[in-house]
């Protein structure tokens, strides 16, 4: 049994909740005191964590379930757990429909627009799986499901959403778009060969990267508009200046000719990001509004 939890653990890297969570926090903490002037209940945090914790396992697992014969074929993928025969298919699918439940029953004590919004992100978990099938823009459509986090806090809290809340959103679903273009890179020759779809095998390395570069800018620019959108202060902007910091070491030590360090722009320097800006937000409302 602890080796059948490991390796679930190790499928839906777990670590990477690195990358959404901060920021779905983030969305319900800005949605919280631009609404009701406070911090969003234990209560609310809770199933706000159980959510992200049913959405982001449901969808590796059903990714990995539907990719496993492209998985299979990949050498760098090989060795997860279903084309390793680590884990049945039939096991995957119990599992996502388990972590579903989990989504949909935080969702329904949420708020009621949370609840009507669960199809919605049941939607996007299962069509991102097969965009890589047909279209290079799958990394956007990536975004647009991860970008469903922040604002599914925001919508969690407050039973609604308004500018800033869709701010916050396009400049995630951005964000996480431009990482991924990064990720993929590692994958060109593969997928060039296999006929997989992404931004990579149809613009060339050099060319992704200049359009990951270009996603991140707008990711910066909406940090900016989020700064007015939000009413935020002075640390805030701290945390907006080290995660250009960020953005900007990322992509610097990633070149068309060097991929070695493309792990760490990928995940240390994602995960970073969203843990400074989440933060120095906290901090942010923390200290207006309680000290």
């Amino acid at each position: 049994m602890f080796r059948k939890i490991v390796v679930f653990s190790e499928m839906i890297k777990i670590e990477h909740t690195l990358f959404a969570l901060p920021f779905a926090l983030m969305g319900a903490i800005l949605g919280s005191f631009m609404v009701n002037g406070e911090l969003p209940t234990w209560a609310q945090i809770g199933w706000i964590l159980l959510a992200m914790f049913g959405a982001r396992s449901a969808a590796f697992g059903f990714n990995r379930m539907i990719d496993r014969v492209i998985d299979g074929r990949n050498p760098r993928t090989a060795s997860r757990a279903i084309p390793a025969g680590l884990l049945k298919s039939s096991e995957v699918i119990v599992f996502v429909i388990v972590c579903l439940a989990m989504l949909f029953w935080a969702s329904y004590h949420l708020s009621p627009l949370a609840f009507r919004l669960f199809p919605v992100a049941l939607f996007m978990l299962v069509f991102y799986s097969y965009t890589k099938r047909f279209t290079w823009l799958c990394h956007i459509v990536l975004g647009l499901t991860i970008g469903l986090a922040p604002l599914g806090g925001w919508v969690a809290v407050t039973g609604e959403f308004n500018t800033a809340a869709l701010v916050f959103y396009i400049t995630i679903v951005f964000w996480t778009a431009g990482f991924d273009i990064i990720y993929a890179c590692q994958d060109i020759e593969f997928d060039q060969k296999e006929g997989v779809y992404s931004i990579p095998a149809r613009f060339g390395v050099a060319g992704a990267l200049k359009i990951a570069r270009a996603f991140h800018v707008i990711t910066a620019i909406g940090f900016i508009l989020l700064f007015f959108a939000a009413d935020l202060s002075w640390w805030y902007l701290v945390g907006m200046i080290l995660s250009y910091i960020i953005l900007f070491y990322e992509h610097y030590i990633v070149t068309p000719n060097d991929l070695s360090r493309l792990q760490t722009a990928f995940f240390n320097m994602n995960s970073i990001l969203s843990i400074v800006v989440f933060t120095f937000t906290l901090i942010d409302l923390v200290v207006r509004h309680y000290l």
